[in-house]
């Protein structure tokens, strides 16, 4: 997918966000069972605001903003926590001069994911397509960004990548031998080092696009954007378990998850209490949070 195709499916509102570890936000203590928008005017604002991901620590959000029309976008923004209250979100330090996206940080708040266009190296030109990068936490803050190679990345698109646990990495990717025109993948971490990825399989991967996946922490559910049967425009909010080390047939979780409008970026708090997504249900993009036991299969 080049840049143009990218922003056009902001466009078409593909994307909105989160991911997150273990944190402690502002969050109602109610029992809420129908979504409610996340930080409305600080986070959450009148422009697309999207894919958040939480430090362990609770204290720092990192998420995608672009403007309303859509022509300045999209960096990775960062907002502190101080004294109850988020600050004003800032660019990322690692972020700000090429179209990066899909942020997700480790479990132990070390490693933030992202994906990018930028070129491999200065001087080079954009790349066509998007990969998979990280920038890991020091005693002078995040380093420049560190390009996975292969297998991770390919000549093809990678996006969202999520972590389980254990380091077996989730995402989504056009790489040929697919089964549609974006599929999710999964490459296990041994000795330091990834796997050839492997297709996840016809319980979740079909002819038309699987995206964005969050995998759960021990990998024993499986939470993803897809656009069956009718393209970006009616894309959803689906799910799969892991029975026995099989992956369940995927299902359509049920409303008030999955709306008339798009609903995407399906995250899980680590205690499983609360589920956030983003969803256009009102105009513009925004971020979303419920109850964990509002979802519900259709």
């Amino acid at each position: 997918m080049h840049k143009v195709n990218f922003i056009h499916k902001f466009m078409l509102l593909r994307r909105v966000i989160i991911s997150l570890m273990i944190f402690t936000v502002t969050i109602d203590s109610f029992s809420q069972k129908y979504p409610d928008t996340f930080m409305p005017g600080i986070i959450s604002t009148n422009e697309y605001d999207s894919h958040p991901a939480f430090t362990p620590s609770g204290d720092t959000l990192f998420f995608i903003r672009c403007s309303a029309d859509i022509n300045t976008c999209s960096s990775i923004y960062v907002s502190y926590k101080r004294n109850q209250k988020w600050t004003n979100p800032v660019v990322a330090t690692f972020s700000g001069k090429y179209y990066d996206a899909d942020p997700f940080v480790t479990k132990d708040g070390k490693t933030i994911y992202f994906v990018s266009n930028r070129p491999l190296k200065d001087g080079d030109s954009l790349k066509a397509d998007w990969d998979i990068w990280k920038s890991e936490l020091t005693a002078s803050g995040w380093t420049n960004p560190i390009h996975l190679d292969a297998p991770i990345n390919s000549s093809a698109d990678e996006y969202y990548p999520t972590l389980s646990d254990n380091g077996t990495m989730y995402f989504g990717s056009t790489r040929a031998a697919g089964k549609g025109g974006s599929d999710i993948y999964s490459s296990r971490l041994t000795d330091k080092r990834y796997a050839s990825p492997e297709n996840i399989g016809d319980s979740i991967n079909t002819l038309d696009n699987e995206y964005e996946p969050f995998i759960a922490p021990d990998e024993s559910y499986l939470i993803f954007m897809a656009t069956v049967p009718k393209g970006l425009i009616n894309a959803d909010i689906f799910m799969s378990r892991n029975i026995g080390g099989k992956w369940s047939k995927a299902q359509k979780i049920n409303s008030p998850i999955n709306s008339n409008a798009i609903e995407w970026s399906p995250k899980v708090t680590r205690d499983k209490k609360y589920f956030f997504f983003g969803s256009t249900r009102n105009g513009l993009g925004d971020i979303y949070y419920v109850d964990f036991s509002a979802l519900k299969l259709k």
